[in-house]
């Protein structure tokens, strides 16, 4: 199966080693992996502050790009969502507004395409266990919109509880937003900073050594929040859970 791997821009940008480790872990699997050099953000960032008009050229430019693959793959649910939620009523607007079907019609080929990493592993290649390795103790945070717009479930706990030497912790208030939500934590500050500490607290009470979640945003907010409150543990991108193994542990921890 050949896939397009859509890193996204907080990604690409700041988390490249979850990236590495998309590809190491689908490569594991049987999966080849293209990384379109021609992709850029989906339009995420524009649409939620009100540039809808803006996002268009972005979104349409997201289909040119990923348009010829089986399937996308992301590792974010917030950019995942973007696509399989919002693209569809960019579309939809578009029509209300008179300008005629084009962008629905541009952008409806890559919207069943597009799968967050865990849905892809659970969903389409249909494996709970990946063989990986990760001696931890591990809790899980669902991010907003892995949690309420792409459904997620399960399926990250599923994959964690198979990783060898991981010992899961449930989060007390799992389904409590992380209070990141893009530009909601620069103009709300406070209510921002006060989610975050709640959130932190509770990932504490846990006794786990390290956070996990599918989506780097949300892990920046709730790792920034751990640094300030100096606690011990670590935010860590599920991708990069599920691509170790007993050999890359022995070369060093994760980061």
């Amino acid at each position: 199966m050949r896939v397009a791997l859509f890193l996204t821009c907080v990604n690409d940008t700041l988390y490249p080693d979850t990236g590495r480790a998309v590809v190491k872990l689908l490569t594991r699997l049987g999966v080849e992996v293209d990384f379109p050099m021609a992709q850029t953000c989906c339009g995420q960032a524009h649409y939620n502050t009100g540039y809808r008009h803006e996002a268009e050229p972005l979104a349409r430019h997201f289909s040119e790009v990923f348009g010829g693959y089986e399937a996308i793959v992301t590792p974010s649910g917030s950019c995942g969502a973007m696509v399989r939620e919002l693209y569809p009523r960019m579309g939809e607007r578009a029509r209300a507004e008179g300008r005629g079907d084009g962008l629905a019609a541009t952008l409806a080929p890559v919207v069943p395409k597009t799968y967050e990493l865990t849905e892809f592993l659970v969903d389409v290649l249909g494996v709970t266990d990946v063989g990986a390795f990760y001696p931890h103790t591990v809790t899980y945070h669902p991010t907003c919109h892995g949690l309420r717009s792409l459904g997620l479930g399960d399926r990250p706990l599923r994959l964690l509880r198979s990783v060898k030497g991981l010992e899961l912790k449930e989060l007390p208030g799992a389904d409590e937003c992380c209070g990141f939500g893009g530009t909601f934590a620069l103009k709300n500050a406070d209510v921002s900073a006060a989610m975050g500490a709640d959130k932190v607290r509770n990932a504490e009470s846990t006794g786990a050594d390290v956070l996990c979640a599918a989506d780097n945003s949300c892990l920046m907010h709730i790792g920034g929040t751990m640094t300030r409150l100096r606690t011990g543990m670590r935010p860590v991108h599920i991708a990069e859970i599920l691509a170790s193994t007993e050999a890359s542990t022995e070369e060093g921890p994760a980061a």
